[in-house]
């Protein structure tokens, strides 16, 4: 696809998946508040099964949950579904522009998977399908009663498909399928669980027959995955931003415990107002796991022996380490940005799919190479997720003499 082109599609594409996406996360986490908060007071009509009063935007709004009776429906009838269908078509689309019609550059890497575009894009594809068919079989099928148990199964489920995707993609990638995924279950409980079962209650309103209640429960209960897959998604669809996480080699350990910790934020979330003695705790869990994920990304020192000079100071002043390294000169680590990173990182880039700088950051001068030693460690060297599936073949003994430019204190002699 021209570059050009392309960029533009990715920018569209991805501005109304973001603007849908705040739509559907909005409209989900704003409900589960109001059921929160509802209250049931004295003077409670029938069928009436909470009320919430509330300030916004200069009014006052009073909200009440009730159930329908045969042959009421009022007019209009408002439906929450289309922002969630927009959410996933533009997240499909999206995943379709950068990672399938992009060229393999962001979805294959020779050294996790050496395979091609044709067979990714089948199993990318084909992990949504087969994942939406294990998700709602399980919680439609008696195991399904049991929560607790299903709920285990399923991010069990979503540990070992992560695994198997972070060694199969690249690790960006494999982060953004497996929210691709969440994001197929929760547009999948929508269209197929919790609007169904709507329908079916308001049809029997309509005909002025007494409704079963079932559909109802089910549809709210996939309503309440919904909002807890929600901050695990949040996470994937920023998470590009974070070599450290996605590039490091226990990526799918990470994307694990972040998951489970952001559900584990949002259910305490839903349970702050009758809980609130667990807030200690569960904060306390949240920083422990920050701190565990920290220390599994921090980059590991280097060889013994690989070092002889002592580092006093880095390019401003700070202290760097006490540890010894073989100095670099800088014309050396010039050489290799050179050849392995200006062809997309310049002013003008002769790489065939960017046309301008990625992230902006360009490696054309000794000053900017400098200014973004820093970015050059972590990408490059740490978490090796730069260059994109190594496309112009950097060596691990270039990496490592970077490593040794900057860990000297990336001077310019």
């Amino acid at each position: 696809m021209d570059p050009l082109l392309s960029e533009w599609l990715n920018l569209i594409v991805r501005w109304f998946h973001v603007i849908a996406g705040i739509m559907w996360i909005g409209s989900s986490l704003f409900f589960i508040w109001l059921e929160n908060h509802l209250v049931k007071g004295p003077d409670a009509k029938p069928g009436e099964e909470g009320e919430v009063m509330m300030v916004h935007g200069g009014g006052y709004w009073h909200v009440v949950k009730r159930k329908l009776q045969p042959g009421a429906l009022p007019e209009p009838l408002h439906w929450f579904m289309w922002e969630a269908y927009a959410t996933w078509l533009s997240g499909f689309s999206l995943l379709m522009v950068v990672y399938y019609l992009g060229g393999k550059a962001f979805l294959v890497d020779p050294a996790i998977a050496d395979i091609s575009g044709a067979v990714a894009i089948a199993i990318g594809i084909g992990s949504l399908v087969v994942s939406w068919l294990f998700y709602d079989t399980l919680w439609a099928s008696p195991l399904g009663e049991k929560t607790k148990l299903s709920a285990s199964l399923t991010a069990l489920y979503l540990l070992g498909i992560t695994y198997v995707l972070t060694h199969v993609f690249t690790g960006r990638a494999a982060y953004i399928h497996v929210g691709a995924i969440i994001g197929t279950m929760m547009v999948g409980n929508v269209w197929a669980r919790i609007i169904p079962g709507q329908r079916k209650i308001v049809a029997a309103v309509k005909a002025g027959l007494a409704y079963d209640p079932a559909p109802g429960l089910k549809a709210r209960m996939r309503s309440r995955h919904n909002n807890y897959f929600t901050y695990p998604v949040v996470f994937i669809m920023i998470s590009n931003h974070f070599p450290s996480t996605y590039g490091n080699e226990w990526n799918w350990v990470i994307l694990g415990v972040l998951m489970v910790a952001a559900a584990l934020v949002k259910h305490f979330m839903n349970i702050s107002e009758t809980f609130k003695a667990w807030l200690p705790a569960s904060l306390a869990t949240g920083a422990a796991a920050v701190l565990a994920m920290y220390i599994i990304t921090a980059p590991r020192p280097p060889a013994a022996g690989a070092a002889t000079a002592n580092i006093a100071a880095g390019s401003h002043g700070a202290m760097v380490s006490h540890a010894t390294v073989t100095p670099v000169h800088f014309a050396e680590a010039q050489a290799i940005i050179k050849q392995r990173c200006t062809t997309c990182h310049a002013a003008k880039p002769t790489d065939d799919t960017f046309t301008v700088a990625p992230a902006g950051m360009r490696l054309d001068t000794p000053e900017l190479i400098q200014a973004n030693a820093g970015r050059i460690k972590m990408q490059a060297v740490d978490t090796k997720t730069m260059p994109f599936a190594n496309k112009t073949g950097i060596t691990e003994a270039e990496r490592q003499t970077l490593g040794r430019w900057i860990d000297s204190g990336a001077k310019l002699d």
